[in-house]
């Protein structure tokens, strides 16, 4: 029994390894960055990294996952890659980074008839913040000593918000996103964006077993497309897309 147990196991996180050379790279549904149509993975950053390994000619397997679970894996299993993730000096380590494909601005979320001063990052610091667990943000204001109250699903901090369980909320917001649009409250105008507190570059992480020549091949990869235009080029499809909506 043991045994079997152990060979499902090593069977289970060996799913998406392919053979030795190919990649698996996961991402979470953040529209317009990247999301899942049928079997599509699709979205922004997701064809800026299609396009940079057919460039480094690295075949790949890619998927989206919750983020905790893709975070995970590419902390723990060699061959795997997460975008798009924050680079932060808590995670600096981690992994080799590919990279910056985007950036992201840190904001908080609150209460539109809120009663606190909130005029710089400091000013949180007797709040309530609500997080998502695993998160670039949770781990910046952990770090600092905030307090913060870390949830599994990202959707139950407006919830809290309204309900006054927290005072803030965390989120990342990236160029052409239309995150926002998909809380009903903020929409009523209950809820408002008050503060950006940290702007991050965010970047395909991956494994600390990825060879450092793969990492820049992969590297520069990337910076072709920023010299021939293709990577302009891919920003301004999605813009024009967000525009039609």
């Amino acid at each position: 029994m043991r045994i079997t147990l152990l060979a499902m196991f090593f069977s289970a996180a060996q799913a998406y390894a392919g053979p030795p050379e190919t990649l698996f790279i996961a991402g979470e549904h953040s529209p317009p960055a990247s999301w899942k149509e049928g079997e599509l993975v699709t979205g922004r950053e997701t064809d800026k990294v299609r396009e940079l390994l057919a460039r480094a000619g690295v075949p790949y397997q890619i998927d989206i996952l919750p983020w905790k679970r893709a975070y995970t894996m590419a902390q723990r299993q060699p061959n795997t890659c997460v975008y798009s993730t924050s680079r932060t000096p808590e995670r600096e380590q981690q992994f080799k980074w590919i990279g910056p494909t985007d950036e992201a601005e840190w904001v908080f979320i609150g209460r539109t008839d809120h009663s606190f001063p909130l005029r710089t990052l400091e000013d949180a610091r007797p709040l309530r913040i609500g997080t998502y667990n695993g998160d670039a943000r949770d781990e910046f204001l952990r770090a600092r000593g905030f307090n913060v109250e870390p949830v599994q699903n990202d959707a139950s901090n407006p919830k809290k918000l309204l309900l006054g369980r927290i005072d803030l909320w965390a989120i990342g917001m990236r160029a052409g996103s239309n995150v926002l649009a998909q809380f009903p409250a903020i929409e009523r105008g209950e809820l408002a964006p008050l503060l950006s507190f940290h702007k991050v570059k965010v970047y395909l992480a991956c494994n600390p077993a990825l060879p450092d020549a793969l990492a820049d091949k992969m590297n520069a990869a990337l910076d072709s497309m920023r010299r021939d235009g293709t990577f302009i080029r891919l920003e301004r499809k999605y813009t024009q897309l967000e525009k039609q909506k």
